[in-house]
């Protein structure tokens, strides 16, 4: 289910969106959803990459399957 957001944008950057869409021929929304969702790839890369570097500081450590596995009381 879809809700609705409002968010402010320059001047500038809305008649970019709607040249976009236009030429496009697709939606604000729909343009805007796409970059937020590309945006959320980046940010995964980017948590990745902090969890990776927290390991290699010795931040936090790798968990086997076996043994999450073994504290929830699954037999594997």
């Amino acid at each position: 289910m879809k809700k609705a957001v409002n968010i402010r944008l320059e001047e500038e950057m809305l008649e970019q969106l709607d040249e976009y869409a236009h030429e496009l021929n697709k939606t604000r929304t729909s343009l805007v959803e796409k970059a937020i969702e590309l945006y959320f790839d980046r940010l995964d890369e980017m948590v990745a990459d902090r969890r990776i570097d927290d390991l290699k500081k010795g931040k936090s450590e790798v968990v086997s399957i076996e043994e999450v596995f073994k504290k929830a009381g699954i037999e594997f």
